[in-house]
């Protein structure tokens, strides 16, 4: 079998530590070629340009605009012949539910999906009390060591083994090396939400106590879900689909049947 054609993105910047961790790494499974943006995207979600600026990069192409610009304009105009997406490394979590559609870099394995390509999204937990980037850490490369483990490790094994068969993309988060125990668990994302809003004046802060619990070694989650398991020390692998999907709802049709 040939070795795989390998579109790379981030939502962190296509000079972040964590991306060229990957680029280095997925060069031993198969011709890797980033496309990311040119600068730091964060928690854009699935945003779109229909625009962009492409600059060319040592390790491909440096994109103006959002993660979904990149995996559209690879797909369709710089990679058009990829079999595989991998989103990351991010420099911070990706954990719980409500993450899912607020992450640049699990949004860029969504955009992956629905071109029929499949996709897996790396992201790595570092022990902090908020949600912030790793770029104000300013992360060792050393940290990304088990990020490039399970990136090349699936990249090379999940296609072949049919696991894109049941799953459009994966969501991984990888605990920091000193925490790993190198084991991983596949798992769902948690439901558990803590989001809290408090007015102050004329300012309205977010704030998400679960970071700060996590920190502390502690966590509402039971086991199964991505944030217990990283909180153990294990890779986390959430295998999903999409587009969403809907089921039949009486309820709903019954107001549908008055509505006119």
């Amino acid at each position: 079998m040939d070795d795989p054609t390998i579109l790379l993105t981030n939502d962190d910047g296509i000079d972040a530590a964590g991306i060229r961790a990957l680029y280095d790494a997925l060069g031993e499974v198969g011709d890797v070629t980033a496309v990311a943006p040119a600068d730091d995207q964060s928690a854009v979600g699935r945003a779109l340009s229909y625009s962009v600026t492409v600059h060319e990069h040592e390790t491909g192409y440096a994109i103006e605009g959002t993660p979904g610009d990149c995996v559209v304009a690879g797909l369709e105009a710089l990679v058009p012949d990829a079999d595989l997406v991998v989103a990351g490394c991010n420099e911070g979590a990706n954990l719980g539910a409500h993450t899912l559609g607020r992450s640049g870099t699990v949004s860029a394995a969504v955009e992956a999906t629905f071109f029929d390509v499949p996709a897996i999204a790396v992201s790595m937990y570092y022990p902090v009390e908020k949600d912030i980037s790793l770029a104000e850490v300013d992360p060792d490369p050393q940290l990304f060591a088990e990020a490039e483990r399970v990136a090349t490790y699936l990249a090379d094994h999940a296609p072949g083994a049919g696991v894109f068969e049941q799953a459009d993309y994966l969501n991984v988060n990888v605990p920091i090396p000193e925490r790993a125990t190198g084991e991983m668990r596949v798992t769902r994302p948690s439901e558990v939400h803590m989001l809290e809003a408090k007015k102050d004046g004329e300012d309205i802060e977010l704030t998400d106590p679960i970071w700060e619990l996590m920190s502390g070694g502690e966590v509402p989650d039971p086991r199964g879900t991505d944030r217990r398991e990283v909180l153990e020390g294990h890779t986390s692998v959430s295998p999903l689909t999409a587009p969403h999907t809907t089921e039949h709802h009486e309820a709903l049709d019954a107001l549908a049947e008055t509505y006119s």
